[in-house]
């Protein structure tokens, strides 16, 4: 296009200066005006290109940062000061944006800093540190809460080894440092000979990843039960084969050696269901439950939950309709249903939301079913996204309580996924189990750019179902196996006679979701500290295992799934035979789960870690990246290499001490 113009401006230069010449005959000879009136044309057509020339595009590029701490902040809107051009920042914090301009003033907005302009001069790469805007928090007055102070989790102190700084954000008003997370159990290896299956129900949640991406980028290593390992290694998408019949999921299996000690075996089990076009999806009824308590009251809490229900709007189609719960000291219908084509109604009762009050959550679940039943669409997708820290205070308010209030919905068809926000109070337990039970997900939406995955991204299979109550059972030959032990699921395991029985709650799968399962096993033969045994039983022989030693199958897995309208389960299964590959000749996702799954160990500082270390898991994490068009690949290397240093750092602390 630039060439073209620049051939035009030269032609009509041309004609022009040919014209000039040619004047003073033109005018001797008394021209016709016609002529005239031409040639002044193609003067003022000159001049205008030439104005054009010169206020040609440039383009103005930069990275935008967190003041606090240097990091990349991704979804800020970059805005020409007096213009409509805008633009936001991708997951690095870059930014592009084209101005005609010479001098202009860009202006830089993002959700809890504070606003900032800066004016171009001659360069065209700017780089902007915004400021948190801590000061317009504190200020905001709130009713039936009780603001404290403390440290952020890991205490004050700011740690130079290594050259990690442990500073933080500033903590949020109310922040409180009351987070609770459900203790986890170590799954331990078992002897196939007595503990042949192996049940549980599968678990498409993630918020685990982003929950340990927050801490690390906070300057602090997450407490271990925060660690899940099943939701860090489906936090990331793979590549799998999809159903070809009419099964809504396929199985994929992959078979090598374990890294972290390849005298064991990893085998990796995947899922993959069906995808779907979002104009072939069911319409939907959704119900928006906001937390609007006081303890929302912070720039990562109900400014980002209102960031992040306003993407879901941009979402949502005509046939679908909304409708907004809040609660805060009670629940309120704060918007009735209302079609998916009114997007401004319904952005315009999000953006009214404010934080004040207690936390009635039970209530708030309560009138959130019951408006979801109001409005119930047959055969389309009825769910309830609940967005909350988690922080429940009046009424029904415990694990147990929202258990049982859950419980009693199980059948009523409605769906239930949680989107998790903010740190300090965060009760992960608590909405683990409104998910779990609820046939619903859980994300921990830390940023905005996580919100865009979890909504936008990921949106069919977040929020539209196409299997329901998913289990797996897998059966070990003892023959081959000596033992095994599940990598993660530890809440998910389920008693093996619960694989048979319908009344038994499995785990949901969305629209494309890939889920992938991990077990470490000890090959028969192999002489192993983990495969232990005991003393023969004095009163009662042992029942002889009966296995045949020439078959070649090393497990047999087993899947049951309900379709979303149904309530009796169907099954699949399919024999993995015990021929390992080279670890090398793997699939870039198996080295990169097995790289996810360490690191898990790792920061869990688990029993069973054996050789695992960071050096080993970045290297093959950097050679299995693969295609990463979204960067979350690339953004998880850098934070195991930012994890490895805050390790070394606290060892040194220890050690000093």
């Amino acid at each position: 296009m630039c060439y073209a113009l620049t051939r035009c401006i030269q032609n009509s230069l041309g004609i022009i200066l040919h014209t000039i010449m040619e004047l003073p005959d033109m005018l001797h000879q008394r021209a016709k005006p016609i002529i005239m009136k031409r040639n002044i044309y193609l003067i003022v057509l000159f001049l205008s290109l030439a104005s054009f020339r010169n206020s040609s595009s440039r383009q103005i590029e930069g990275i935008v940062y967190n003041q606090q701490d240097q990091t990349p902040l991704p979804g800020v809107t970059v805005t020409v000061k007096g213009t409509s051009t805008s633009t936001k920042t991708d997951l690095k914090g870059h930014y592009s944006i084209a101005t005609e301009s010479e001098k202009i003033t860009l202006v830089f907005n993002y959700l809890g800093f504070i606003r900032k302009e800066i004016s171009v001069g001659k360069s065209n790469k700017i780089n902007v540190s915004l400021q948190p805007d801590q000061q317009s928090l504190n200020e905001v007055m709130i009713t039936g809460y009780t603001p404290q102070r403390k440290q952020m989790p890991g205490g004050a102190l700011q740690s130079r080894v290594a050259g990690i700084s442990n500073s933080y954000m500033p903590a949020p008003y109310g922040y409180q440092d009351s987070e609770s997370y459900k203790g986890i159990a170590e799954n331990h290896f078992n002897d196939p000979k007595t503990t042949p299956l192996s049940t549980f129900a599968i678990d498409v949640d993630n918020a685990s990843y982003s929950n340990v991406r927050r801490y690390i980028n906070n300057g602090n290593l997450p407490p271990a039960d925060a660690v899940r390992i099943e939701e860090m290694v489906n936090y990331f998408q793979y590549t799998m084969a999809g159903p070809t019949d009419a099964a809504p999921v396929a199985i994929n299996t992959e078979l090598s050696a374990a890294p972290w000690n390849p005298q064991h075996r990893l085998l990796r089990i995947g899922l993959k269901s069906k995808s779907i076009k979002t104009d072939k999806l069911p319409p939907s009824n959704f119900v928006f439950l906001i937390d609007v308590s006081g303890s929302m009251n912070a720039y990562n809490k109900l400014p980002l939950v209102k960031a992040a229900m306003k993407l879901l709007v941009d979402q949502i189609r005509a046939i679908d309709h909304v409708a907004i719960v809040t609660y805060a000291g009670n629940a309120g219908l704060r918007l009735p249903s209302t079609p998916g084509n009114q997007k401004i109604k319904i952005k315009e009762a999000i953006e009214t939301l404010e934080a004040g009050g207690s936390t009635a959550g039970g209530a708030g679940i309560k009138l959130a079913y019951n408006t979801a039943r109001e409005n119930f669409v047959k055969g389309g997708n009825n769910r309830i996204v609940l967005a909350t820290d988690g922080d429940f205070n009046v009424g029904a308010s415990s694990d147990d309580d929202m258990e049982k209030i859950i419980a009693r919905e199980r059948v009523s068809g409605i769906s239930i996924s949680v989107l998790g926000f903010g740190m300090g109070n965060l009760k992960d337990s608590k909405m683990e189990t409104i998910a779990d039970k609820g046939h619903g997900n859980y994300a921990y939406i830390d940023n905005i750019s996580e919100a865009r995955k979890a909504i936008v991204t990921e949106f069919g299979g977040t929020l539209f179902t196409v299997a329901k109550d998913v289990k797996l059972q897998i059966e070990f030959n003892p023959s081959r196996v000596q033992a095994y032990r599940l990598i993660g699921y530890e809440n998910r395991l389920l008693e093996k006679e619960d694989f048979n029985n319908d009344q038994k709650l499995g785990g949901d799968m969305g629209v494309g979701h890939t889920v992938t399962a991990l077990y470490e096993i000890i090959p028969a033969g192999i002489n192993d500290a983990y495969a232990s045994s005991v003393d023969p039983l004095k009163y009662q022989k042992p029942k002889e295992t009966l296995s045949s030693n020439a078959s070649s199958e090393l497990v047999t897995v087993k899947f049951r799934y309900k379709t979303p309208e149904g309530d009796k389960s169907k099954m699949e299964q399919v024999a993995i035979n015990d021929a390992p590959i080279a670890f090398s000749k793997t699939s870039d996702d198996f080295r990169f789960a097995s790289a996810v799954a360490e690191f898990g160990l790792l920061l869990r500082d688990s029993e069973f870690k054996q050789h695992a270390s960071y050096d080993s898991l970045i290297a093959r994490a950097k050679s299995a990246k693969g295609k990463d068009d979204e960067g979350y690949r690339t953004e998880f290397i850098n934070l195991a290499e930012s994890a490895k240093l805050l390790a070394k750092s606290k060892s040194f602390v220890n050690d000093v001490r």
